[in-house]
């Protein structure tokens, strides 16, 4: 995970996962059965075309995503989350999803929609998923294809939502807010709310390519909004604005900085969790691909991952004067999107400063501190006039 703060609901179970935690090494891993995708969508960090032969060529076979099925139940594993690029591309998904099934784990599915018809619906009825998580790009035809640049797109994806909401196939939703459909926002949270009483997120934060494509990213840039834009989104949003504002002591550090601390990772990636690419290689989480910090499962043993290659890479160090004298003690680091992934991405260094992340984490707090200077002068008027 991130540093960025992510609104949740309906999820009480997480309190039974930090019990677990406790007694078991792994609980859950992510993924990733395919990088191709059947849209091309503006804003995407993974997805490469449905056709791509050396994509598929590359993809894990259904008998190594046994092997580390296997491996990861013998360590505790109960949750599994089978994601992409778009999962349903994959031939045999049906088999590789029963194959999960039958180990006891919890699956989840990651998909845009798309592509689920009939067969998909008798399939999920007789072998339930916990939850399947769908991406809204939009609530118009002319905003949702021109994310997905996909003509027909957004037919499909309404006709695959209906069949799931009709068969009463747990549906959850999230949405990613971008400049090609922000004037939209609103409609899709409604959309999304009105099927579904379980479980919305939206999410601002937008991700470069796994794959280093300088055009692709500048595209990805051109679609974030600008930190104001952000911090207003939130504002708006009365359930995670006051998640955000109950946690606000915690986001925003009031005490001494803490000078002498120099490790790279203040998160919990590959701590009970851990997450694997359609190619095979172990990440502490879905963002960190930096090319010393990946495992080849495909030559090495998820054990050996767990037990000596994640504590070396928890244990990674700056020595960056600018890091440490800026990033490392701001007092608002919890409300930036600034981790080690996501910086390598964005700077090709774990350690690097990102200029854009800085201006979200201070629109962020601007807008917690407002607000909670308000609701005390409030409260001291209040208490003048009784």
């Amino acid at each position: 995970m991130n540093n960025s703060f992510v609104f949740r609901q309906g999820l009480p179970e997480f309190s039974l996962w930090d019990k677990m935690k406790q007694k078991r090494q792994v609980i859950s891993f992510n993924i990733e059965i395919t990088a191709r995708c059947n849209n091309n969508c503006r804003h995407c960090y993974i997805n490469l075309p449905a056709a791509d032969k050396k994509a598929q060529e590359n993809e894990l076979t259904l008998g190594e995503i046994e092997r580390i099925a296997n491996e990861a139940v013998s360590l505790g594993a109960v949750w599994c989350l089978i994601t992409g690029g778009e999962p349903f591309l994959r031939k045999d998904f049906f088999d590789i999803y029963l194959m999960l099934k039958k180990k006891g784990l919890l699956v989840s599915v990651f998909t845009n929609g798309t592509l689920i018809t009939e067969k998909h619906i008798e399939f999920f009825k007789k072998y339930p998923p916990r939850d399947i998580e769908i991406t809204v790009y939009g609530v118009t035809k002319e905003t949702y294809e021109r994310v997905t640049r996909v003509p027909g797109s957004f037919d499909a994806f309404m006709k695959g939502l209906n069949l799931l909401l009709e068969n009463n196939i747990k549906v959850r939703f999230k949405a990613m807010v971008l400049r090609s459909n922000v004037h939209e926002l609103s409609d899709i949270s409604s959309f999304c709310r009105q099927r579904t009483k379980d479980y919305f997120r939206f999410d601002p934060f937008l991700h470069l390519r796994f794959d280093r494509n300088p055009a692709r990213n500048e595209e990805i840039k051109s679609e974030r909004l600008l930190p104001e834009e952000i911090a207003t989104i939130e504002r708006k949003d009365q359930g995670r604005f006051e998640v955000l504002k109950k946690n606000c002591n915690k986001l925003i550090n009031q005490g001494p900085p803490h000078v002498n601390c120099n490790h790279l990772f203040r998160c919990g990636a590959g701590n009970g969790s851990f997450a694997v690419s359609y190619d095979g290689f172990f990440r502490l989480c879905s963002s960190l691909c930096h090319k010393d910090c990946i495992y080849d499962l495909k030559k090495g043993e998820l054990g050996k991952a767990l037990r000596e290659f994640v504590p070396s890479i928890r244990d990674l160090r700056s020595n960056k004067e600018e890091f440490l004298k800026k990033c490392r003690i701001c007092p608002i680091i919890n409300l930036c999107m600034w981790c080690p992934a996501r910086a390598d991405l964005e700077t090709g260094e774990m350690d690097g400063m990102v200029e854009y992340f800085c201006k979200v984490a201070y629109a962020r707090a601007e807008a917690l501190i407002k607000v909670k200077e308000a609701e005390e002068f409030l409260k001291k008027r209040a208490k003048k006039q009784e």
